[in-house]
Formats: structure tokens, C-alpha cells, sequence
């Protein structure tokens, strides 16, 4: 897929997830960007994205999982920077009980480690 594509392959989701966590276009439309509100229905949203995408078991983000989906899913010229970060932003999430809050932190670790190369809807 071109980045284009999974772009639009996750706006799937993301048009799932946001008035499930009654979020707006506003508190989320931006993420890509760097902008994460620390909001726990934001929180949330996040995990619900990726819980649609089949990278979450037991309520916490799984490495082996993602880099299934990233080989799957991901252009060719992202996939080994992508998983490079991943490896190292998935373990964030164990500072946090809560896992919404710690799919965020992963999340925005993934979004601070390489900002070009990360993609969210």
C-alpha cells in the first residue's frame, strides 16, 4: 500500500472510534501532526483504533502483532524504521495502569521517535 492508501484505510476506523469516545474532529484530527491532548476519551480513541486494527491483546498494545500489520499494511520504504520504533515505544505503555492512557503514551513515543514516518488517521 502506498502511504495514501493506509491513510485511507484507517479513516475506516477512525470514523468508528470517534463517537464511540465522543470525540471531536478537533481534539484528534491532528495527532499525525504531533498534537496529542492527554484526555482520557483521546486516550481511549487511540486504543480503539488500534484495537480495530487487531494490534491490541489484553487491553495492551502487542509488538509481534503490529509488525505482522506494518508488514502487511506499510510502504515498503517505512517498514524497517517503523519497527524499529515500535519496538522501543510499545514497552511505554507498562508505565501505565491504565491502558488507554498507556496506548497513548506509546503512541505519541511512536509519533516523537520519527515524525515523518508516523501515520494515524
Amino acid at each position: 500500500m502506498t502511504r495514501e492508501q493506509l491513510k485511507k484505510t484507517l479513516t475506516v476506523m477512525k470514523n468508528q472510534c470517534m463517537p464511540k469516545h465522543r470525540v471531536t474532529n478537533e481534539k484528534v484530527g491532528k495527532i499525525e501532526q504531533g498534537v496529542f491532548i492527554a484526555e482520557h476519551n483521546v486516550m481511549c480513541y487511540i486504543a480503539c483504533v488500534y484495537k480495530l486494527t487487531q494490534v491490541v491483546k489484553n487491553d495492551r498494545l502487542n509488538k509481534e502483532s503490529i509488525t505482522k500489520q506494518i508488514d502487511i499494511l506499510y510502504p515498503q520504504e517505512l517498514k524497517e524504521s517503523v519497527k524499529r520504533n515500535v519496538a522501543d515505544c510499545v514497552e511505554v505503555q507498562y508505565k501505565y495502569d491504565d491502558p488507554c492512557e498507556g496506548i497513548f503514551y506509546s503512541t505519541k513515543c511512536l509519533y516523537e521517535a520519527d515524525p515523518p514516518n508516523f501515520i494515524f488517521p
